[in-house]
Formats: C-alpha cells, structure tokens, sequence
C-alpha cells in the first residue's frame, strides 16, 4: 500500500490552510486528528492515512508530467442547469485544455433539459450529448446515474472525471485534485472527493448539518449503513459526493444504479472488485451548490437504502424473505386539512456493466 504524504497537523491542525484558501484547519487534518483519537475500523483507518490527500498536493505542473499517453474527459451530468454549467465548462477549459494541456473533452451529458442548459455548455465550448442519443434506441430511465452510464459511450477518456453541474464558484482545483492519486499511482482505480458545504440560510432546527460534515442523506443513511455492513469504508469522509474520477476499465465493469443510488453503488462495487487499496479519496476545500428539500432527499434516501440491501443480498450477506415496497409516501402542509400526500415510485433501476453492451464495443463519439 503506498503511503502519501498527507499535511501533517501535528494533532493540532493549527495555521493550515484548506484548498479553498480558509486559515482555519483543513478537513484533511481535522479528519486526521479523529482518526488518530481511535474508534475507527483498523482496515479503515489505515486506508485514510495511506489514500487521503488534498488538491494542493496535486500542483497542475506535476499532473502535466504524469500524464503521458492518458485521454482525459471531464463528464457533466446536467438536468436544467442553465446557470452554473456554462461557467464550469469555461473554467475547465480554459484552466485545462486552453492554458494547459491537461484535459482533452469536456462532455455534458444532457438529461433532457426543458431550459437552456444544452445551449450555455455548447456556446462554452462543451460537447453536448442529449441522452437519447448517447445509446440510441434504448429508452431513458430518469436519474443521475443513468447520465453518467450513457455518458461511457461517449466519452472518448480512458480517465474519466465527473463533476456535477450545479456547482458555483467553481475552480479548476476540483478536477486536477480528483486526477492526481490516478496519475500517480496506477493501482488507484477510484478517486472520491470531499469537501466543507455551507448551508446558506439554513439553520440547526431544519436538520442541517455543520459545514465540515456530509450532507443530511450522508449522515442519517449511507455512514450508518457503511458502518454497520462496510466498515472498512468508515474512513470515506463523502460517500455520497458527486465529484469523483475513475478509470474507464473500471467504470465499464460496474453495473451503475439509475438515480441517486449511483455513488453507493460504486464505491461498493469498486471495493468488491478491485480491493480498498483501489480507492482514493482528496479534499476539494468547499463546495457551493443548490440544496435540495428534505422530501427529495427523503426520495434520495429510499433510493440508497435499496441500492445497499441489492448489494448485501447479491453477495449473500442478508437472505431477503419478502422483495422491499418501492413506493414512498410523503406528506406537507399542502391541502385543505394541512395534510397534503404524495406518493413516489422509488423502485430500484438499473444499468448492466456497460462493456456487456454491443453498442459499447461500437460507440463513436456523438454530438448533440
């Protein structure tokens, strides 16, 4: 296992400094300092120390001289995005591709957008792919990870990094942070990123949590099922982050959940197939984006729960007596009586390893 030099915080984490330029401690070493005060699994903690880093250990120079012979595509899965995609694409372009020649194709994966979102990334310069016609003939499944599976057969990168397309005050820190533990060390097959995120306007009384730690579904759902079923994924800080970069041959091997279910089911996987040592994990210092309302991650949640208990029944861990319900009932204040109710499909859908696929073996490049 290859040992990387994280910041040392010296049990302290006083005067460092995060990627995102705060003087404050660094979730790296803040997260260090937990791991060294006990309690974690020992698999885990031995992987946090060996396979986190941050985006300031990964300088653009040294990414440049590893890169060799590697195609690089940065994937934006994006669904009415229209204001923050273009930006990134910008950024990317012009700080990785333009300025430096890092990255070879930003792609956006367009799921069907009703707004101008196809139109912003095309004018910035993306290659704009409609889902349809990612793998033409075969109808759509709504959902993130649908986007991201379609998004192999067009992508030409034998890395791929994917970087969700709701985030403001985007820096091109977060794509060089997730490249550097692949370019550096080809046994890394997985890169997650992590990262603080304020909640603008929230407040302790809605359930949200302290900027430095994951997000509501984070906390409630997907920790407590690592810790109870993986516990030698305790040192992933972000499970469920949607910034991470991966390698094609890995990717093509994987069956990837449709919705929200995606990052769980990858970062399983990825271990199943490929061992812990395979994954990497780098802090991104923060991260800004658009909040969701806790009866979408209530959806979120009913997603990431099916995801977890298709996995421990496909490797024989649980024995399930009765298939799970796939219908989720939420209730507001909607309605005459204050009582407003709502009923969502959550059943669990999703895409086979996509090498399977004959039209994978065929893909060509297309644009939308």
């Amino acid at each position: 296992m290859k040992l990387w030099v994280v910041r040392d915080a010296g049990l302290t984490g006083v005067g460092k400094t995060t990627a995102g330029g705060s003087d404050r401690p660094g979730t790296v070493e803040r997260v260090k300092i937990a791991v060294a005060g006990g309690g974690m699994d020992q698999q885990a903690s031995a992987w946090f120390q060996a396979r986190t880093s941050a985006s300031d250990d990964w300088p653009l120079d040294q990414l440049l001289a590893l890169k060799g012979d590697h195609r690089i595509s940065v994937v934006l899965p994006a669904l009415d995005e229209e204001t923050t995609v273009g930006d990134i694409v910008t950024i990317i372009r012009r700080d990785l591709m333009i300025n430096a020649p890092l990255v070879d194709e930003v792609v956006v994966l367009d799921s069907g957008s009703t707004d101008r979102t196809a139109a912003e990334a095309a004018a910035a310069g993306a290659t704009v792919v409609h889902r349809d016609a990612a793998v033409p003939g075969l109808p759509a499944i709504q959902g993130k990870g649908e986007a991201m599976w379609r998004s192999l057969f067009c992508a030409t990168g034998d890395i791929v990094v994917f970087i969700d397309a709701d985030l403001r005050s985007f820096s091109s820190h977060f794509v060089t942070g997730l490249l550097g533990p692949l370019l550096a060390d080809p046994a890394v097959h997985l890169v997650k990123g992590f990262y603080d995120r304020p909640m603008h306007g929230a407040s302790e009384r809605d359930g949200s949590p302290s900027s430095g730690g994951g997000g509501r579904v984070t906390e409630l759902v997907a920790r407590p099922l690592l810790a109870l079923h993986w516990p030698e994924l305790a040192g992933v800080v972000q499970p469920l982050a949607g910034e991470y970069a991966a390698r094609r041959s890995l990717l093509e091997q994987l069956p990837f959940p449709c919705g929200y279910g995606v990052e769980l089911g990858l970062l399983v996987d990825t271990v199943r197939v490929r061992g812990l040592d395979a994954l990497a994990q780098v802090d991104l210092g923060e991260r800004h984006h658009r909040h969701q309302d806790l009866r979408a991650l209530g959806r979120m949640a009913a997603e990431i729960w099916q995801v977890a208990l298709d996995r421990l029944d496909r490797d024989g861990r649980i024995v399930v007596v009765e298939e799970p319900s796939t219908r989720l009932t939420q209730f507001d204040d909607r309605g005459a009586d204050g009582r407003g109710r709502a009923t969502h499909d959550v059943a669990l859908a999703q895409r086979p390893p996509a090498i399977t696929l004959p039209e994978y073996a065929q893909r060509t490049l297309v644009a939308g």
